[in-house]
Parts: C-alpha cells; structure tokens; sequence
C-alpha cells in the first residue's frame, strides 16, 4: 500500500560554501512547486514579461494524482487565459454534472451544476493533473522570460536581514542557487517551503481518513459523481477520463491499521456489500500496492507571507478532499497574487503590503470553505461511518436553495475572483 505522507525533505544546517555551490541564476519571481497553482501564477507573469523561474523536486511529472478536478470556477479563470478551449481539446476529460448519493440502493440527488446560470461550465471536469500540468508548463514555455527547472530539491531559503533572497537546491550535479525579488511557495500540502521558513499550519482535527483506489468502469454504467452509502461505509466514486472508477473509501481516523490487518479480501467484499455490482471487478485489486492511504489533515496559515516570501494554494491551507475543490481555489489563489503583484514586480519594489493584500482578500474565502466542508462532514460522512444503514440525509439537505448553495459554493465560492482585463489574453 502506497501511503501519502510528509516527504523526506531536510532541512541542510550547514549552508554550502561558494565553491560548492555550481551556479547563481538571477530571476524577478522564483516558484517553488510546479502543480497547478504555481504553474498558473507562473504563466501570468511570464505573459507580463517578467522573468520567472518555476522549480519541480521531481525530475517528472508522470506520478500518481488523484487531484483530477477542476470546478467551473477554475475553469472560467483559464477560459479568461484563453486556454480552455485548446485544454479541452487537446486533453482527454469527462465531466459530472451531479453528485448523488445511493442509500440502500436508492438515489438521492444533491449538488447538481447543471442548473447554475451564468456560465459555460456547469459541471466538474475530470482532467488528468499530470496532463493539465504539461499543458500549463507548455504554453508558459512559449515565453523566454519564462524557465522550468525539474529535478530542482529546494533545501534552503537564502535570507539575508531578514528578506527571503532566493533558494538553494540540489539538483543535477549538486547544490545551485536562484537569487530573486520574491519567492513563491506553491509546493503543495507538505510545503518544505513552508517549513524552511520556520511557518506552521493551524492545523483542525479531521475524524476521517481514505483509501484511494481505480476499478474498470462498463461502458454501460452511469457517468457523475456516486456517494454510496451502507453498512457503515462511504464510498465516493466518479468516471476518470480513462474509462475507470476513481474511488475514495472513507474510514474513522483510527481504523488504518485494523482494515489493513483484515487482508485485502476483506477490504474488496466490504466493497462489494455497497456496490454489488462491482463483485466482477474488485479482484482488480489484488493486494495492498493498488491502494493508496491518505491520512487527512486540514489546516490554514495564520500568516502566509514573510519579506520577500509569499505562500499560496495547499502550501498556505490544506482542504478536504470533500468536494474535489483543491485545485480550483490554487487556480484562484494564483489569480489573486497575479492580479496585485505583477505591477509591483515589474518594478522591483514588491512590499509586505502586496503580500497581505494577497492574505486579506482570499483568507475568508478559504475559511469559509473549509468551515463548509468540516460542517458537511460531520453532518454526512461522520454520522454515515457511525450510523451504517441507519443513517438518514438530514431534511434540509434536499431542499433546492441549499442545494443550489453548496453547488455554486465548490464550484466557484463566494466571491470568486477574476484575472484582470489588462492580462487576459
């Protein structure tokens, strides 16, 4: 079993001499984490002319997401780049246009994004992250203002008088170092970034952990997004782009080590009890190494800026996998620091006062979502783990004006931001 947890990232306390160091590269911007939010923020700046320097740990993005979400808002904000149409064009998707739940074999509709107006979107587009990645890095690489540096381990932050200058990493051949005007920290929920700067999460207690798994979908069988309910399991499934099922098998924190000691027969027939129509199938899961664990955490930044350093996306506040949400609210965070901070570095003079506005204008929005999703969590996910067959949706969940709510609040959130005229393209 694959389990997601904290990188091995240390952090070096003996600072490279000079002549360990192979090179000293100049750039207006660095961006450190090459997923979705950084290579966003990365393609506004190069458009704008400034010089960016965009910084991947791994040597390839070809790994495993289960991050394969976008939301009509993201969408709308790379519709506004002019990249959606090319996007989907290019890249293989499916799309959900509701999330239902199946209760002892019968169907409650929920959120349903078909019914929002005002946009060309309504609906979550199942994209592969690896391949919404590449298409991102590609355009961006039509600019030469722009550089992607993979294979690029950051291990240091040069600070000198207390400004973040630039950092250090080890990649080919040794230690290098990037010198810049400011320093982006979109490296996502483990953010070494983060921890180099000596910032800590707020971090909220989360009941629930997962089990991530793919089984062979039939052509035949319904597209959307399914939380199958029974017998004390919760089971949220959707169609990928590729012809399968994604699955995430909710668990009580704690219950880990109990299943995995139950053998993987157990974990395919408690399946099995829910979805009975998948006993053809999960023999496709034929020991620990198809499972992937994640143990969830969630938490915000109480401050997400230091002098010269900015953190945004998971790096600055980890979500809920409830929703699929994390990708759009990088995409949006991206937005925002574009739409304040391009000017500023185009002159050289990026202030703490920049970086807070970045802070002031997402921070309620991110904490209204995330208190969004611990309350559905409980009411739903929590009580369903507990209560097995006995659990019932609460009334209000089917009433249409809160379905319309919690549609329009993943999709978009509250106040949604928009890219500026002036860099549109």
């Amino acid at each position: 079993m694959s389990e997601s947890k904290e990188p091995t990232t240390k952090i070096v306390k003996e600072i490279p001499t000079p002549d360990t160091i192979l090179d000293v590269q100049q750039t207006t911007c660095c961006i450190v984490g090459g997923g979705p939010t950084g290579a966003v923020l990365a393609l506004i700046l190069a458009r704008q002319g400034i010089p960016v320097m965009l910084l991947e740990a791994h040597k390839t993005f070809e790994r495993d997401f289960r991050g394969d979400v976008v939301h009509g808002g993201g969408m709308e904000l790379l519709e506004q780049l002019g990249l959606t149409d090319r996007l989907l064009e290019q890249i293989p998707h499916s799309k959900a246009k509701a999330i239902q739940y199946i209760i002892d074999g019968k169907t409650i509709p929920f959120v349903d994004w078909s019914g929002l107006k005002g946009t060309r979107y309504p609906y979550m587009t199942i994209i592969s992250q690896v391949q919404l990645i590449q298409f991102l890095t590609a355009e961006a690489k039509r600019y030469p203002n722009f550089q992607l540096l993979m294979g690029a381990n950051v291990q240091q932050l040069i600070e000198e008088d207390g400004i973040i200058r630039g950092v250090r990493y080890r990649g080919s051949g040794g230690w290098h170092e990037v010198r810049s005007h400011l320093t982006v920290g979109a490296d996502g929920r483990f953010s070494p970034v983060r921890k180099l700067a000596g910032m800590e999460l707020m971090e909220t207690a989360a009941p629930l952990d997962v089990f991530w798994f793919r089984l062979p979908r039939h052509a035949d069988e319904p597209e959307g997004l399914f939380v199958r309910l029974g017998n004390k399991r919760f089971l949220v499934t959707y169609n990928t782009y590729d012809g399968n099922w994604q699955i995430g098998y909710y668990i009580l924190k704690g219950q880990y080590r109990e299943i995995q000691a139950a053998g993987i027969e157990a974990l395919r027939q408690s399946i099995v009890e829910v979805v009975p129509e998948w006993a053809d199938r999960v023999q496709h899961l034929e020991n620990w190494k198809d499972v992937s664990f994640l143990s969830i955490k969630v938490g915000r930044l109480d401050r997400w800026y230091r002098e010269g350093l900015l953190l945004i996306g998971d790096a600055a506040h980890v979500m809920l996998p409830m929703g699929g949400i994390g990708i759009n609210y990088g995409i949006q965070d991206a937005v925002v620091a574009a739409n304040i901070l391009i000017e500023p570095l185009k002159r050289g003079e990026v202030q703490l006062n920049h970086l807070a506005a970045v802070q002031r204008q997402r921070q309620w929005q991110i904490q209204f979502i995330q208190e969004l999703q611990y309350f559905m969590q409980r009411q739903v996910s929590v009580k369903a783990l507990q209560s097995g067959y006995a659990f019932k949706l609460p009334i209000y969940w089917g009433l249409p004006l809160w379905r319309d709510f919690i549609a329009r609040q993943l999709a978009f959130g509250v106040l949604p931001p928009n890219v500026k005229l002036a860099y549109r393209l």
